[in-house]
């Protein structure tokens, strides 16, 4: 961006003109001078021994920068006292001006400069002599009315000399920065008191003796030295104080567009240079930005004198180049200096670590004798470091900004910015219209993190994203609120047509996606909220199209839409996560029994143990529902620990009441991933003397499934301690071959679905068979559930199957009533392996 223009500034002729009217002055009061004292001419000797005095005290002087332009003070002072009291005022002149020519022709000063300075000095002079003129003649009188007359004329000289430099600024750079000269000096003319304060000894101290005067140069070099140390002592503390000042307004504006103005006007102003630019290359997310600020320029210039191949190499080799005439590195790339009109120019990269996010660069120190030195390259490295620092946390901040409000994989909106979208939506109700929120739920990512990896698994979410985003609208907004959660948020005419856009919707995500070298046909549950039907809160609406969708995953088609029961049904397991621990704690929950028979000779081997709550409010829960709350509140560890306990105290009183029964604990996919519970195991095997073959940890398939591989572990160190393993819902899993070759198990279920069908349905009955037969082959033990009618009952004798388990025989019973039943319905019988119990009729 352009900044406005500086203002014109005046022809170069108008400085002329000052200097013309200064000669003037300077050669019409020297005239005076020399007429009103006789025999000057003959002292011209004693003039060239103060010749050096003059030259030496001249040069130790102080540089004062205003815009482009500056002045500087010296002890000039001192020279001026001892030559007024020991020489002729005109020789006073001469002289002075003599020591100036020397001092602008060392510093190779412009022809301007050099008239300028020469015609000031000599003027100033001049008119010091002309106002010591005015008080009675010094004549050797070292009193105190000669110390008057001296510090009122040198005085004199020190005011018009600072008057005239603040007339050129004001005439060349306009009045204000006149009025900034002589804002800044004051301090010089305390020094030039101090000076004329000096010089006075001096004189009292050669009218005593002029030997004095070894001492008085040997005091005037230290004053020298003493003066140049202070400068720089001064300068060092300007340019920490304003390092401080730019590093608070960095800070400050660290978040507002003012930080670049911030940087660059103080930058240029501390190293006074011509020229401040900063510059940050075009990246990913940022455009390119290059921003200058220039001395006397209003507001910042979109430009660069830099040359590009100095640029290239700070970038290039992440380091600070440097080139100028008071500069020792990189004196290659001079040429390209001089070719740009540039004097000296400082280079410094911006770091973010190892990283090169930018320059900062410094051209064209002002003053004609001034220049960039190896000390301002460290200034400009620490001014580039706060510079670095400051973008960076803007750009963090922006990024953090950014990141709150979307999903990093997939850079869609997350929950927040979907949550306040719908905020706003919900503000404007449309007659004809509703707010549609439709959930879909990606199915089988879990298989694809486990089995190729997680970054198969993100590449697949980024791949649902995109395709969603295609297929969504240009009037939907897209977002992921979770794992495996993708939202669409819309406009619909109705409830019906927003249903019908989501199975749509979920009809094209279902095609094939690559992800690696493999080509899945991903899945997804589809659930639909709308507002107003089902609320006005955006989190409420989120978390009914969520409830929907895991009803979703149960239906043939995918796609539900919220109904209160859903609701009430999440409702009430959440409320029954509290109560759950209670009953748990408080033996609230109990454990029944149902007995397992074989099918040829009807003899009871043992029960199983499930698990019943009668919920003192909401009566008998189910355990469908209360299963689920445990493995959602972390408490299944709990429940499979009261089962387990309870079943084993049982078995232990069967065996020493003569009826050894052994028992089968259901055992879900979490808790084999428990790597502690087969010590729990063992050690209430131990408790309650068990024989580890009276039990078996019955697992259900389909949840095996898919932790196969993190479970083995724990299934080889359930079946070294010698309890038996089976497969429950068998038949019901997607890979039940592949995975029994691997499952170091006894036994298989067949699902009661099958069982329970086999009598009428010929497909369940060749399932039934088939899995017997396989059993076999496996040495496997058979066992179905769900055997309830004595047709059911026959045809898995027929068929060979070893153990049924039923309403048939029984339904699951508490302990008291499972004595009773044992003693009604069973009787002993004496068999080669001991005395075992035989269901007396059976029906």
């Amino acid at each position: 961006m352009a900044g406005r223009q500086s203002p014109p500034r005046r022809s170069p002729e108008y400085v002329w003109l000052i200097t013309g009217s200064l000669a003037i002055i300077a050669i019409v009061f020297s005239a005076v001078l020399g007429a009103r004292h006789d025999g000057w001419s003959g002292q011209w000797l004693a003039a060239l021994v103060a010749l050096p005095l003059f030259v030496l005290l001249g040069a130790g002087s102080r540089y004062i920068q205003i815009g482009r332009h500056g002045t500087s003070l010296s002890l000039s002072e001192i020279a001026l006292v001892l030559g007024f009291y020991f020489l002729p005022a005109v020789l006073v002149v001469a002289v002075s001006s003599i020591a100036v020519v020397i001092k602008e022709v060392r510093r190779h000063a412009a022809p301007d400069r050099f008239a300028f300075n020469v015609a000031r000095s000599a003027a100033a002079v001049a008119t010091a002599g002309i106002v010591l003129e005015a008080f009675p003649p010094i004549a050797g009188d070292s009193g105190p009315s000669t110390w008057v007359a001296l510090a009122v004329a040198v005085t004199v000289n020190t005011v018009l000399t600072l008057f005239a430099v603040a007339a050129v600024m004001a005439t060349v750079q306009g009045l204000q920065a006149g009025l900034e000269m002589l804002r800044v000096t004051w301090p010089g003319l305390i020094a030039a008191e101090l000076c004329i304060v000096i010089g006075l000894v001096f004189i009292v101290a050669l009218e005593a003796t002029w030997w004095s005067a070894f001492l008085l140069f040997i005091l005037a070099g230290v004053l020298i030295l003493a003066y140049r140390s202070y400068s720089d002592f001064l300068r060092q503390h300007h340019t920490l104080a304003e390092l401080y000042e730019l590093a608070n307004a960095v800070v400050e504006s660290s978040q507002d567009v003012t930080l670049i103005d911030s940087l660059l006007v103080r930058a240029r102003s501390l190293m006074q240079a011509e020229y401040a630019t900063f510059r940050l290359p075009a990246t990913a997310r940022h455009p390119e930005v290059l921003l200058t600020s220039k001395v006397e320029a209003r507001g910042l210039l979109d430009l660069s004198r830099t040359p590009a191949k100095i640029t290239e190499r700070a970038t290039a080799e992440r380091r600070s180049v440097a080139v100028g005439s008071k500069l020792t590195t990189d004196r290659d790339l001079q040429p390209a200096l001089s070719e740009a009109g540039i004097k000296d120019c400082i280079v410094v990269p911006l770091r973010s670590g190892q990283a090169v996010i930018g320059t900062l660069e410094v051209v064209n120190r002002l003053g004609d004798f001034k220049h960039f030195t190896t000390a301002d390259v460290q200034v400009v490295e620490t001014i580039a470091a706060h510079a670095a620092a400051a973008v960076e946390n803007s750009r963090l901040v922006e990024r953090l900004r950014y990141d709150a409000y979307h999903d990093r994989l997939t850079s869609l909106p997350n929950r927040r910015r979907i949550t306040d979208a719908l905020t706003e939506s919900v503000k404007i109700r449309t007659p004809g219209e509703v707010v549609a929120v439709i959930l879909f739920d990606v199915d089988g990512l879990r298989d694809v993190n486990e089995s190729m990896g997680h970054a198969a698994g993100d590449k697949l979410l980024a791949e649902v994203a995109g395709r969603l985003r295609n297929i969504a609208g240009p009037g939907a907004l897209v977002g992921r609120i979770g794992g495996d959660e993708f939202v669409v948020t819309l406009r619909a005419e109705s409830t019906e047509e927003t249903v019908r856009l989501a199975t749509e919707m979920r009809e094209q995500l279902r095609g094939p996606m690559a992800v690696g070298t493999l080509t899945l046909d991903v899945d997804t549950a589809a659930g639909v909220a709308v507002q107003p039907d089902h609320g006005d809160d955006p989190d409420a609406l989120l978390r009914r199209a969520e409830l929907a969708a895991n009803a979703a995953k149960a239906l043939p088609y995918g796609v539900q839409l919220f109904h209160p029961a859903l609701e009430s049904r999440a409702v009430r397991r959440l409320g029954l996560a509290a109560d759950l621990r209670r009953a748990l704690d408080s033996g609230q929950l109990e454990v029944h029994f149902q007995p397992k028979v074989t099918i040829q000779d009807r003899h009871l081997i043992g029960v199983e143990c499930l698990a019943r709550w009668q919920h003192p409010a909401h009566g008998e829960v189910s355990p469908e529902d209360f299963v689920a709350v445990a493995e959602h509140t972390g408490q299944l560890h709990r429940l499979t620990e009261v089962v387990l306990t309870a079943g084993l105290r049982h078995c232990r009183e069967w065996a020493d009441a003569g009826r050894p029964l052994s028992i089968a604990v259901n055992l879900s996919a979490r808790t084999l991933l428990d790597p502690r519970f087969p010590d729990q195991v063992h050690e209430l095997l131990k408790q309650y003397q068990v024989p580890p073959q009276q039990v078996t940890f019955e697992i259900s398939e389909p949840g095996m499934l898919g932790e196969i591989e993190r479970a083995l572990p724990t299934l080889y160190r359930l079946r070294d301690l010698g309890v038996r393993l089976s497969v429950d819902d068998f038949g019901t899993g997607a890979s039940s071959l592949s995975y029994l070759r691997q499952l170091p198990v006894h036994e298989v279920k067949i699902d009661d679905s099958f069982v329970q069908g086999m009598a009428t349905d010929s497909g369940d009955l060749a399932i039934v068979r088939a899995v017997i037969g396989l059993s076999r082959e496996f040495g496997l033990t058979v066992v179905a559930e769900g055997v309830e009618s004595e047709l059911t009952f026959d045809l898995l004798a027929e068929l060979g199957c070893e153990i049924g388990q039923g309403y048939f025989f029984s339904r699951p019973l508490p302990v008291e009533r499972l004595n009773t039943w044992l003693s009604a319905q069973t009787e002993p019988e004496e068999t080669p392996t001991g005395e075992v119990r035989r269901l007396r009729a059976v029906g």
